[in-house]
């Protein structure tokens, strides 16, 4: 019944890159480099730390080349204090069991011990590359958290404040060109870190929340919220609040004038989209102490555009031009091609260079991809509910939110895979929820080069206070909204989660970008509060019962979700194996944000329908069922009921959410560790653009259609197998699927009433030809739904003799092709058995037998049917598999191993 991961082949393949064009985050310039850490991708600047308390001599020494900082210890740059107090030894992991909880007294907190426990000196030397000379140069501070002081060789370069500010300094007349410089940077913690515990609970918050945001201090601060504390993450909140340079230090050169913040707008005469007009604003900034006269030069080399104008700044001058349609005819363009989101068309994008020249000479250029769409807003819907259009056509949202790595322990290489991973779902949209951060331009491109739009929140939350620097929270915002404004996928701006935005937001706002829609908190204007968050029987989902709070499933909701467990292997690096079975509720709890996912009650109920465990593998293998379940379930009926097609009017979800920001015993589609969940395949296939699915309560079958045209002459065919996987009944209709809509309730199933008490239906969508063009697995229960709150159902309860499904006989070819960057193994996989292959899932592992990670599976946790072939494809980066062998093994919930 059990089968053990089995390794059926080895490989011995050659580092060579990464599996994904992996480029570095917000470069300013050409001629760049990044004071990056050794440590980190692509990095080689040695970075040393020390409390500032504990450094005796003054600021214009310690940044003095002949400055001796042996007894510093290593830093990580970007990172964090404790990051790298970790890295150090100093403190034992936070993400390890409950080692971050308070009362364990193993990390002093920041409210704690004062803001001096966390305010270090950073420092480092480097060359300024010969490239450079003749060039004015200049050191950009990409993000720094909280406050800081700079210096360079000596000199104080400025301060600095709000975590998501940057700032760059003309360094020219203090750089050493020849040898050695040194930067030191004396970086302070937030104002007010808060409290991650509200013993007064005198704050509202959202109704069955957690009094989130400990007692809320830390809004008073432009900062990552999230940081003291909330129900899906640390409980205790992060210690040191995430103080440190959190992303990138960037050394560049350029000429007297530099170019900066290019912007396209898109205007397009709709319906009609055979023609656009684009108008292109850039900053520019004069640097020298005396006029200067040049060329700025515009290329869109996709469309054809090249013009120059010339232009002529003061000294000190700073000036935004305008280059739009009427002045250069070019910006013109006739039949564009147009970017669309996910499974609405391309991801178009045009590329603009910008150039400015003095005496035939550059300046300073800039490039910044773009595409040309117009993406709207409105309220034009039977209940007034919010609805999105993108090139005038309506796309209905089915998003999700983005939370942010907890440590901010981040990386090129981490946001692709997770981004990857979020494409490969279905994900259509996602939003950077207000208590996070404002995520890199990186971010932005991978979601432009994938079809996922943005929503764009502003660091204020109703569990928290209000900033109390008005200046400071707009010049970070201003700074945020020209970084990613002329992205493609940037959709729309929110000011604030479930609160309010602060007097001038909508005003700031419609002068730095009114090409998009905004509003002044998430749950307003069309967009009703949230829930569920936590497991629920998603026969609830489909009768529209999930959440105390009234109906959900309508209109538009930005929080709605569910949890799922990690995979065993994850399950294992999270916590001591002590910890694991019998469970530890206390610990498990403590990795579920205080238990609030309920996976130690209502989920491990959920799962002991499948029989009780004796083991942890057998209980994690089983969480996988309900976990794949409730995540395809909650997609299908949001499906069903979209826009007008449904029982009810739905413009669209944000689930809550997808991402792990730590190791969490209540993961979502993939964890922390980025290892995939059934959540994420079970997604996949509910998200499907072409996608037939199942009704637990109607016992219906319906057909979703997320594409912009119609198919005529489809079929939709139902089949009904026993626990002996024997076919015991089957439909079929000839249907018509409209464009970007669905046919309701195609096939109702008729169950015989001899059934055997856990039976299975396989779907499958045909097209005009015969082709097979989806299909979708699903297992039910005799077992009667006796109303929401109950585990009970057909979906949910009665599946105890799982544990008696015939064992069946799988086999297994293989093979693997190297490319530049990546290997890509192929396996075919083939039921040879008479009996249902359930839940099979491959696994990639090194020679030590630990999980590979990332990898990226076309598909997992699969079920094969007798007679069936299956092929997957595993795309492995190469920086992961760094030229080791690795293995494939197998493991399905009732097969033999393959001999």
């Amino acid at each position: 019944m059990k089968l053990k991961n089995l390794i059926i082949l080895l490989f011995s393949i050659s580092s060579l890159g990464y599996a994904q064009k992996v480029t570095l985050s917000d470069r300013s310039a050409p001629l760049s480099v990044f004071l990056r850490s050794g440590t980190v991708m692509d990095g080689s600047s040695q970075w040393k730390m020390k409390k500032v308390t504990e450094v005796r001599e003054k600021e214009m020494k310690i940044s003095a080349v002949n400055y001796s900082a042996a007894d510093w210890m290593p830093a990580t740059v970007p990172g964090t204090v404790l990051s790298s107090l970790v890295a150090n030894k100093i403190y034992p992991d936070p993400y390890f069991g409950d080692n971050n909880r308070k009362e364990r007294k193993l990390i002093p907190d920041l409210n704690d011990e004062g803001v001096e426990f966390y305010h270090y000196w950073f420092r480092t030397a480097f060359i300024i590359p010969k490239s450079f000379a003749g060039k004015r140069l200049w050191l950009k501070f990409h993000g720094i958290n909280y406050r800081c002081e700079i210096w360079m060789n000596g000199k104080k370069l400025g301060n600095m404040a709000g975590m998501f500010n940057a700032q760059q300094f003309d360094v020219s007349e203090f750089a050493n060109r020849q040898g050695k410089n040194v930067l030191a940077v004396k970086v302070k913690p937030v104002d007010i870190p808060g409290s991650s515990h509200n013993s007064k609970k005198n704050r509202t918050g959202a109704i069955g929340e957690n009094f989130n945001g400990g007692d809320g201090e830390i809004g008073r601060n432009v900062t990552m919220l999230m940081s003291v504390g909330w129900d899906f993450t640390s409980p205790d909140g992060i210690r040191d609040r995430n103080t440190g340079i959190w992303k990138d230090v960037e050394l560049f050169a350029t000429g007297d004038v530099l170019l900066a913040h290019p912007f396209v707008m898109t205007k397009l005469p709709l319906p009609d989209t055979t023609s656009s007009k684009e108008t292109v604003k850039v900053e520019l900034y004069n640097a020298a102490a005396a006029a200067r006269s040049g060329v700025l030069s515009c290329s869109i080399k996709e469309a054809g555009v090249d013009f120059q104008k010339q232009v002529s700044l003061k000294a000190g001058e700073r000036k935004t031009m305008t280059l739009t349609p009427e002045e250069f005819s070019q910006l013109k363009i006739s039949k564009p091609r147009l970017w669309w989101p996910l499974n609405k068309g391309k991801q178009e994008l045009y590329t603009l260079d910008l150039k400015f020249t003095i005496g035939g000479k550059e300046s300073s250029s800039v490039t910044s991809r773009f595409g040309i769409r117009e993406i709207t807003t409105d309220q034009n819907t039977p209940d007034q509910s919010r609805r999105f259009l993108v090139n005038g056509h309506p796309v209905f949202i089915r998003g999700s939110n983005w939370v942010p790595e907890a440590m901010l322990r981040n990386s090129e290489q981490r946001t692709y895979a997770e981004l990857r991973y979020t494409r490969q779902a279905g994900i259509n949209f996602l939003r950077l929820w207000g208590g996070g951060i404002a995520e890199s331009d990186y971010f932005y491109r991978l979601c432009d080069e994938m079809g996922i739009m943005v929503w764009t929140e502003f660091w204020i939350t109703g569990d928290t206070r209000f900033p109390t620097d008005t200046a400071l929270y707009f010049k970070n915002m201003t700074n945020t909204v020209k970084r990613v404004r002329n992205h493609a996928s940037s959709a729309f701006y929110v000011s604030a989660n479930e609160s309010t935005e602060i007097k001038g937001a909508r005003e700031l706002m419609y002068a730095l970008d009114p090409t998009k829609g905004y509003q002044p908190q998430s749950e307003c204007c069309g967009v009703h509060d949230g829930s569920p968050y936590k497991y629920e029987n998603p026969m609830q989902y489909f009768e529209n019962t999930a959440s105390k709070r009234g109906s959900r499933v309508d209109g538009f909701n930005p929080e709605y979700g569910a949890p799922i467990l990690p995979v065993l292997s994850s399950l294992k690096d999270m916590m001591p194996q002590k910890e694991l079975w019998p469970i530890s509720t206390a610990v498990w709890n403590y990795m579920d944000g205080g238990g609030f996912h309920q996976m130690t009650t209502k989920y491990r109920e959920a799962v002991e329908q499948f029989g009780r465990s004796s083991s942890i593998e057998d209980f994690a293998r089983k969480a996988q069922f309900v976990g794949a379940m409730n995540y395809r379930a909650l997609w299908e009926v949001w499906n069903y009921n979209k826009f007008q097609y449904g029982d009810r009017f739905a413009s669209g979800l944000l689930f809550w959410y997808h991402n792990s920001p730590l190791p969490q015993t209540s993961s979502r589609f993939y964890d922390w560790f980025l290892e995939p969940t059934a959540g994420l395949y079970y997604s996949q296939n509910g998200l499907a653009p072409l996608h037939p699915q199942y009704d637990y309560i109607k016992n219906t079958v319906s057909v979703y259609n997320d594409y912009r045209q119609s198919f005529k002459g489809y079929k939709i065919i139902a089949m009904v197998y026993n626990f002996e996987s024997k076919m015991v009944s089957k439909l079929d209709k000839i249907v018509d699927i409209p464009a970007d809509g669905l046919v309701k309730d195609a096939l109702k199933i008729s169950f015989p009433e001899d059934i055997s008490q856990i039976h299975f239906i396989k779907l499958v969508l045909e097209d005009a030809r015969g082709k097979q063009i989806a299909d979708a697995f699903y297992w039910r229960s005799n077992d009667k739904y006796k109303g929401a709150w109950t585990i009970t159902g057909p979906a949910v309860s009665g599946f105890q003799d799982i544990n008696k499904l015939n064992k069946t006989k799988l086999s297994l070819k293989t093979s693997q092709k190297t490319f530049p960057g990546k290997t890509v193994a192929t396996v075919l996989v083939e039921n040879e058995g008479n009996s249902l292959s359930f839940f099979t899932q491959l696994r990639l592992t090194d020679g030590s037998g630990k999980s590979i990670r990332p990898a990226f599976y076309s598909d997992n946790f699969f079920n094969l049917l007798p007679g069936e072939k299956k092929e997957i494809t595993i795309e492995i980066p190469s920086y992961v598999l760094k030229g080791n062998r690795f293995s494939i093994g197998i493991d399905a919930f009732n097969a033999d191993s393959p001999k």
